[in-house]
């Protein structure tokens, strides 16, 4: 009798709390955050860039910082620069940040957010060497980082014939010591830092800039939502000097 009675209070008490709209706790109920997932390519400081095998850099901080304001957790994945506005395109990745600028032809793959930062294109050139200003470079074989504005820029105004591109700037900037190509077409800041990195080697930045282009994060066309949250995000961030602080701590 005694259990009989336990189980139709049980029973009771279910159906009083299935009334009230409450359920019973399951291990379903606590969910962890929504993950934001970030292509990006991890040579190109001081946006990305491995420092004592942490990727780190100035998209690294921003991408973290508007996922904290959606309510996110960051997650990255280091490909390929020429893999990452495809890979966004399928949905294989949420975001796509590594200095990307924003481009006719990309945007027939994918939508932008609002610039978040400018970069500017420069070439590196060796002492000594063939290019030692703008006008010397319809003669020059030009190296490039393959996907890039700057490979963009090379061959479109140069020709393939002048153009040879690499994976990675660091590869682009080694075939320059090595005379393999007689410049380096990229951005500003990673054109600094590679510079810097390489003391002995003669290199220089040519004081002309090559053009002046807009960074943006690549969004795929069909998440429009997220194109608004992270715009709305990015917001936040400039309003409340968040951005400014994040460019301030790697560009001096």
């Amino acid at each position: 009798m005694k259990k009989l009675f336990a189980v139709l209070l049980s029973a009771m008490l279910l159906l009083a709390m299935a009334a009230c709209g409450e359920q019973p706790q399951t291990p379903d109920d606590t969910h962890e955050p929504a993950v934001l997932h970030m292509a990006t390519e991890g040579t190109f400081p001081p946006y990305e860039y491995y420092d004592n095998g942490q990727l780190v850099g100035i998209d690294i901080e921003v991408a973290g910082a508007i996922a904290e304001k959606l309510g996110m957790t960051l997650e990255t994945t280091d490909i390929a620069f020429d893999s990452i506005i495809p890979g966004v395109q399928a949905g294989k990745y949420d975001i796509g940040m590594a200095g990307v600028t924003v481009s006719e032809d990309r945007l027939q793959q994918v939508n932008f957010s609002d610039s978040y930062a400018t970069g500017v294109q420069v070439v590196i050139v060796k002492e000594g060497g063939k290019v030692q200003s703008l006008d010397d470079m319809a003669d020059a074989i030009i190296g490039t980082q393959s996907g890039t504005t700057g490979f963009i820029y090379a061959s479109g105004d140069f020709g393939d014939d002048h153009v040879k591109s690499f994976t990675k700037t660091t590869d682009a900037v080694e075939a320059l010591k090595n005379g393999q190509v007689d410049c380096v077409l990229l951005d500003n800041a990673p054109a600094e830092a590679l510079v810097d990195a390489n003391p002995d080697a003669g290199l220089s930045i040519l004081e002309t800039a090559y053009t002046v282009e807009d960074y943006a994060i690549a969004i795929n066309k069909e998440n429009t939502d997220l194109q608004a949250k992270i715009n709305a995000a990015l917001a936040e961030l400039v309003a409340d000097g968040t951005l400014q602080s994040i460019i301030d701590k790697y560009i001096k």
